[in-house]
């Protein structure tokens, strides 16, 4: 084993790389740049380390990846990640947008990323997109129109549909109760 860039599984926001970075630092290794799916070594790896190393990574609920096929799947959600965590509204559509960004054509994207996870990329950014509403919901900082703005709804009333179909709740019920009912976006 003669490495030093690893793709990381499960890496899903800056807090996930910071606690990385301060567990592999305290177990002695040096890290050159940690960012979402991704961790740079100062120095290449021995076969012994490498285990060390995936032990690590593995026990803080991450994973490294070490096909081609994996690590295209882990840039899709990290991109749908940011996306949907983004104020900022998607300028074209997902597919284009994923496209441009992996460079490589969407309906192999899409067969890839299904065959992997057994869902569509579709789905899964429906998914993300739920997550983080609920979020903004318990945080109770934005109407529930300013959210549906945010998370780029045609209107809140197919925010509200799309909201109730996936949670069984509408937003406003579900803003009421403000039940823990949200999943780690890892789990999607």
């Amino acid at each position: 084993m003669d490495h030093k860039h690893f793709h990381i599984k499960n890496m899903v926001c800056s807090h996930c790389a910071e606690v990385l970075q301060e567990k592999l630092t305290d177990a002695g290794f040096e890290v050159q740049k940690i960012e979402l799916g991704e961790l740079y070594l100062s120095e290449t790896v021995t076969e012994k380390d490498y285990e060390r190393l995936v032990s690590i990574i593995r026990n803080n609920g991450f994973d490294i990846i070490d096909d081609e096929n994996s690590r295209t799947v882990e840039q899709i959600k990290q991109l749908i990640i940011q996306q949907v965590r983004s104020e900022e509204p998607l300028e074209k559509n997902l597919s284009d947008y994923l496209s441009e960004n992996i460079h490589k054509d969407y309906q192999h994207l899409s067969r890839l990323f299904s065959g992997v996870e057994g869902k569509s990329i579709e789905r899964y950014f429906i998914l993300q997109k739920i997550e983080r509403a609920k979020e903004l919901i318990v945080y109770d900082e934005k109407t529930l129109g300013q959210i549906a703005l945010e998370l780029d709804y045609s209107s809140q009333q197919h925010f509200s549909r799309q909201f109730k179909k996936e949670t069984g709740l509408s937003p406003s019920h579900f803003k009421e109760i403000k039940e823990n009912k949200r999943n780690s976006i890892d789990r999607l």
